[in-house]
């Protein structure tokens, strides 16, 4: 008697077509095996890796079983390492080009900031906690009167799916904004396009786009009093590095001939 079409096997060329999208946690997966010894998790993530051809089971004479990267999956993992060092490229040129335009603004720029900041908690009777902000500038007027520095947060994406992953994070832009004026600064894909309209960015921040190489304001962002900064956040300053190389003017001065008088 004939087999039914049901009970007949997939044949392997079909395979593929029924194996799930792999995603940032299959390759994320798959580079800790590749660094670690192999001991198999034996959950969904390590089904399908197995199933697309990118982990092989290797069996040891005392019978342990242990996982290892095969050809494919490291080819998987090397394109995911060119396209991640692409993407960190890309912004931390936007990033530093920030700075600059800070700097050229008059301002005192830092990068890489770790800075304690307060934000509400889910209950609204409970009091205000605190947590750490790392934004990618931030920047205050050059001035001796503490109540003028008028903080500013810059906020940097170049990838679309890093800017919807960081809008979710509600505690982390009340953060920057407890710290200062708040701008999304919203790089351009492929494409040249931009990853992201104006008004996906919540109304509490602006919005600067990138278009033909010139920073563009698309929405301002909110003006808020401020009385000064608060003490962590100036002995951060105090212990950290501004960007240099910005005060163009001043460099130039440099290798000019002293007049007389000087």
């Amino acid at each position: 008697m004939s087999a039914s079409p049901q009970s007949i096997p997939q044949p392997l060329s079909v395979l593929p077509r029924l194996l799930p999208a792999l995603g940032k946690a299959h390759a994320r997966r798959l580079r800790e095996i590749y660094r670690s010894a192999g001991w198999p998790c034996q959950d969904p993530l390590e089904i399908e890796l197995l199933a697309a051809g990118l982990l092989d089971r290797v069996r040891a004479p005392s019978g342990h079983e242990s996982l290892r990267v095969t050809p494919a999956g490291v080819q998987l993992l090397a394109r995911t390492l060119a396209a991640n060092r692409a993407a960190f490229s890309a912004h931390e040129a936007l990033v530093e080009r920030v700075a600059l335009e800070m700097g050229r603004a008059g301002r005192i720029a830092w990068r890489g900031l770790a800075l304690r900041a307060q934000v509400p908690c889910e209950d609204a009777d409970k009091p205000l906690r605190w947590c750490v902000a790392k934004p990618d500038v931030f920047s205050i007027r050059n001035t001796s009167v503490a109540t003028y520095v008028d903080p500013i947060v810059h906020e940097v994406k170049v990838r679309r799916a890093d800017l919807l992953g960081d809008l979710r994070q509600g505690a982390k832009r009340s953060a920057y904004v407890h710290l200062g004026e708040c701008w999304y600064v919203l790089g351009c894909d492929a494409r040249g396009r931009c990853i992201a309209a104006p008004d996906e960015v919540p109304p509490e921040c602006g919005v600067l786009v990138l278009e033909h190489g010139r920073l563009v304001v698309a929405r301002a962002a909110p003006r808020r009093s401020r009385e000064g900064l608060p003490f962590g956040v100036w002995m951060a300053l105090a212990k950290a590095t501004p960007v240099t190389g910005l005060d163009e003017d001043a460099q130039a001065m440099l290798g000019s001939p002293l007049r007389d008088g000087d």
